[in-house]
Parts: structure tokens; C-alpha cells; sequence
């Protein structure tokens, strides 16, 4: 039997979301129509909204349903009424790409060695110019490392620029509260917490106006034309209400476990579920075969790079050596992990080290 250790790749659907899908799928209406059925899917839209908002700490119209975290980037990037933009160069390819093909000026501010952005240097390029967009990730998806976000929003709130935040990988793993980060907009993604694939949202703060990247009918308060897909946004709300991870636990015995391995960000505060380490010598792609073989599925890092094991942008930006960075995987455990299954990969990485010693 297979085990499932790349959460923040994808997690699987959770049963809530499930029911509440399939529940969704009888309706027949369109949330846009006037008549009884239209007004049972605008019911359903607007409770989900109301549940996606009460879990971010937003209030309903703040919230805009997208298909996922990369349009949500994209439109909080692309639409934002600045002509510069800076970000920080641990950011998702969804912001990094969104950034260098939006037309406008773009700066990238440095991490330290642990990933955290350099508050001085995100203050020095703010002196520099005109009012920009800042964007910065609540935690990283690759080491779960988690960003001084309150901090950023003061360094930019004094320059008078904005805010956003991608926080599709925080979001059900730690409290994420858009009121109290005190950013313009924030990014979610239904999958990443056990919802479907191809929904999420964008929060927008109360009166900051975007330029749509979807033009076409009314829907979503003209900010994202197009027919709302009900049953995966209700699925996306049912599983935003579930409780917040509890498996810090879990992470910290199978680091525990991970003879002569590297742990990067191992210092700084982390997401209770993501672990990113290597085995000086131990190749990622070689890791990789070895643990799906066993019968494991984790990662290289990001799962953006259609299905290649790809240097890593974030961890060359912490400094780490091209080789060690070579070798870096990353385990991100879920609502369906045990400790049972945690045994389990760590007795299979003891092996999989023995062989590589004995060889």
C-alpha cells in the first residue's frame, strides 16, 4: 500500500468536500440567473463565500473565486494599480512569472540564509522609486519556512505601497488571518487543504480596486467574469472549515529520524508539516526512484515543473551549494498522515542510506 507524503504538492480531497461537491452537482442553475434555480446556486456561492471569508478573517465581498493560487497571483499582480513591483526571490513561480510578464518595473528582494526576506534591502527598494506592489509568501512552499509578514506590511505601508501575500501553502496548515497580516490581497487554493483542484480565491481589501485579467459578464463584482464553478468553490468551503493541522509532532519525529540529512530552514519557525532536507552526495532524482519504488510519493521541491526534478530557485537563493541543493527533497505531511506512516519512511530512508554506504 502506497503512502502519500506530498501534501503541499496536493492534499487528497477530504470527504467533507466531497459530499458537499456532490451535493452541489444536483443543482442545475446558474448563480447569475433570476429565476428558482439560479437562486439556489447564488445561495450556495454565497454561503461559501461567507465560510472561505469567515476562515480567512475577511469579510464575504472581499473574497473573489478564482480557478486556484496561480490566477490569484496573477490577477492581484498583473491588476494592481502600481507600476513597479517587488518580490521576494523565494516567491512561487506563479508570482516570479506573473511579475516579469505584467509590463512593469520589477525589483526582487533578497532572503537570508535561512529564506526570510531582508527587511533593510525591501526598505532601500522602496525608497528608490515610486509606489510599488510588494509581494511576499506567508510560508514557503518548498521549506515551509514562514515570512515576517506584519513586518513587511510595515515597511511597505510606510513607503505608501501594497501589499500581497501567497498564502495558498499556509492556509490550513497554520492560523491565517488577513485582518491581522494587514496585507491589501491574499492568495488560496482549495487543493493545497484538502479541497478540489482548479478553485481558490483572492481576498481584496475594501476599497482597493484591481484591473480584472478576465473580462466578459459580471460575476464576482466584475472583478473575474466568467460562471462560477458552484460545486468546486462549495467543495472548497467545506474543507476551509476544517481544523488547522495538529502534526508538528509528526514533522519533528521523522526529521528525527533522517540520518546525515541536511534539514534547510531548520531554524527559522516552519510549517508544522513541511520538512525540506538532503543527503550531501544522495541525488534528488536518485532519492526520488528509490522512495517511489518503496512505495512513497514526496517531492524535489516544488510540483510546477512538470514532473522534472528542477534546481531550486529558493534554495539558491538561501546560498545553499548547487550540489547539496541537488539533493534536496521535501516531505509534506497532511490530514491523512499517521505515525504509523512516519515509521514507516523513516525505516525506508535508513535503508535506502544503508544500500547507498554499502555500495
Amino acid at each position: 500500500m502506497r503512502i502519500y507524503l506530498d501534501h503541499n504538492a496536493t492534499s487528497p480531497l477530504r470527504e467533507t468536500a466531497r459530499k458537499a461537491m456532490l451535493a452541489a452537482w444536483e443543482l442545475s442553475g446558474n448563480a447569475s440567473s433570476v429565476h428558482a434555480e439560479g437562486r439556489q446556486a447564488h445561495a450556495l456561492l454565497d454561503d461559501a463565500r461567507e465560510a472561505v471569508a469567515r476562515a480567512l478573517g475577511a469579510i464575504a465581498p472581499m473574497v473573489v473565486f478564482t480557478s486556484g493560487g496561480s490566477e490569484s497571483n496573477n490577477l492581484a499582480l498583473k491588476g494592481a494599480p502600481v507600476r513597479r513591483l517587488i518580490v521576494s526571490a523565494v516567491e512561487h513561480p506563479s508570482v516570479l512569472e506573473a511579475a516579469q510578464a505584467s509590463g512593469k518595473h520589477v525589483d526582487v528582494v533578497p532572503v537570508d540564509g535561512l529564506g526570510i526576506v531582508d527587511l533593510f534591502a525591501l526598505d532601500q527598494l522602496l525608497a528608490r522609486g515610486p509606489k510599488a506592489l510588494v509581494s511576499v509568501m506567508l510560508a514557503n512552499n518548498e521549506t515551509g519556512v514562514i515570512e515576517p509578514l506584519r513586518d513587511v506590511v510595515a515597511v511597505a505601508h510606510k513607503h505608501g505601497s501594497l501589499v500581497h501575500c501567497d498564502a495558498v501553502q499556509a492556509f490550513g496548515k497554520i492560523a491565517v488571518n488577513f485582518g491581522l497580516l494587514g496585507v491589501d490581497t491574499l492568495s488560496v487554493s482549495a487543493h493545497k487543504l484538502g479541497g478540489p483542484l482548479g478553485s481558490g480565491a483572492l481576498v481584496i481589501r475594501d476599497g482597493l480596486a484591481l484591473y480584472p485579467l478576465i473580462h466578459g459578464g459580471g460575476q464576482e463584482l466584475r472583478r473575474r467574469a466568467g460562471t462560477e464553478n458552484i460545486a468546486a468553490i462549495s467543495g472548497f468551503a467545506a474543507a476551509a472549515q476544517e481544523k488547522i493541522l495538529e502534526i508538528k509532532s509528526l514533522r519533528n519525529h521523522l526529521e528525527s529520524g533522517l540520518e546525515g540529512a541536511v534539514i534547510f530552514g531548520a531554524e527559522a519557525e516552519r510549517l508544522p508539516n513541511t520538512s525540506c532536507f538532503a543527503v550531501p552526495g544522495l541525488t534528488a532524482e536518485t532519492a526520488l526512484m528509490a522512495l517511489d519504488l518503496a512505495g512513497f510519493a514526496v517531492s524535489s521541491g516544488s510540483a510546477c515543473s512538470s514532473g522534472k526534478v528542477a534546481k531550486s530557485h529558493v534554495l539558491a537563493a538561501m546560498g545553499v551549494k548547487p550540489d547539496l541543493a541537488g539533493s534536496a527533497i521535501r516531505v509534506s505531511l497532511g490530514w491523512t498522515t499517521t505515525a504509523q506512516e512516519i515509521e514507516q519512511f523513516i525505516s525506508a530512508w535508513a535503508k535506502l542510506i544503508a544500500r547507498r554506504k554499502a555500495a
